[in-house]
């Protein structure tokens, strides 16, 4: 549904996106990761057709986006961060003006601002005027404006921005239920909702793709993913460090807590001995006669990956 191809933008001579290129598919929702000012919302408004990009190639559903804007477009529906609202109408008289800009006809006008306002919960304020809205209701009425016309794709510039917790949780709800059939992008700096609502994600960083996986790819290949968390008794905490630090397995121990008969330790894999290790720590204890009061292997985080592979200077 979405192919963008080496994909350019310059700013005069700042470069804020640097060769982007991915694919998004029907039934896909890719999570768009980065640190502030790597290009993440630079990149979502060039493939809306809402900034021009330097060079490059935008296909949606097939069409090329420069050459088709109308037709590309009419497939899109875009929420931008911090997205604008007319104050003084109501909910509702604002998802009719949104629906009629997208040349949804009188006669389905009606069944598509219900299904959007049933969609995003606004029903209980759909006859208040935008201005007595909550930053939670404003932020979910610019979302069914981008839906209102039933699109396949959808691109969302941080769906969650500014919603409490119960709020956030339905709108997490919300995009994994329609990225069943639509394809769906969304930036955001919550890591935890890239595992509660995407198929994939794609970190950016300096105007870069530096990572591209499944949720469970990217926590893979974070430093920590596949350590050994040890805690045993039985010989002295420096004994067993010592045993461990032995194993060809093992990268580092890193001593958390010891004393005179136990110890508390993390024991990082050696490159591509990640899935010797743990049956090589269990063998070792069992060898030495110690008891295990837990051993478990860590499945790496998202948040350790993006800290080691981004660079913390980049700027807005």
């Amino acid at each position: 549904m979405i192919e963008v191809n080496d994909l350019h933008k310059h700013f005069g001579s700042k470069v804020a996106v640097d060769g982007v290129s991915f694919k998004v598919k029907k039934g896909e929702v890719l999570g768009f990761l980065g640190p502030n000012g790597a290009g993440k919302s630079t990149t979502m408004r060039m493939v809306t057709g809402y900034l021009p990009s330097t060079s490059g190639q935008i296909l949606i559903d097939g069409v090329e986006l420069e050459d088709n804007e109308v037709t590309a477009k009419s497939k899109i529906g875009y929420l931008p961060e911090s997205a604008p609202l007319y104050s003084d109408m109501t909910v509702e008289g604002f998802l009719r003006f949104a629906a009629e800009l997208r040349g949804i006809p009188n006669s389905g006008l009606t069944d598509a601002v219900n299904k959007a306002i049933e969609t995003c919960f606004l029903e209980k304020v759909r006859h208040q005027s935008i201005e007595t809205l909550s930053k939670g209701f404003r932020h979910r009425t610019c979302l069914a404006q981008s839906i209102i016309h039933d699109p396949e794709i959808l691109i969302l510039d941080e769906p969650t921005d500014g919603l409490d917790p119960n709020q956030k949780h339905e709108v997490r709800a919300l995009i994994k239920r329609m990225g069943r059939d639509k394809a769906i992008i969304f930036s955001t700096h919550i890591l935890e909702e890239v595992e509660a609502a995407c198929t994939r994600a794609i970190i950016i960083d300096r105007g870069s793709v530096i990572a591209d996986g499944t949720p469970d790819e990217l926590k893979a290949k974070a430093q920590n993913a596949g350590a050994v968390l040890l805690r045993a008794s039985g010989l002295a905490g420096t004994g067993i460090q010592q045993e461990l630090e032995k194993l060809t397995e093992a990268k580092k121990v890193i001593v958390v807590e010891s004393g005179d008969d136990y110890i508390e330790a993390r024991v990082v894999p050696a490159k591509g001995k990640g899935n010797e290790l743990s049956p090589a720590v269990f063998k070792l204890c069992k060898d030495k006669g110690l008891e295990i009061q837990e051993l478990r292997v860590e499945q790496g985080r998202l948040d350790e990956l993006f800290r080691e592979i981004t660079k913390s200077d980049s700027e807005d």
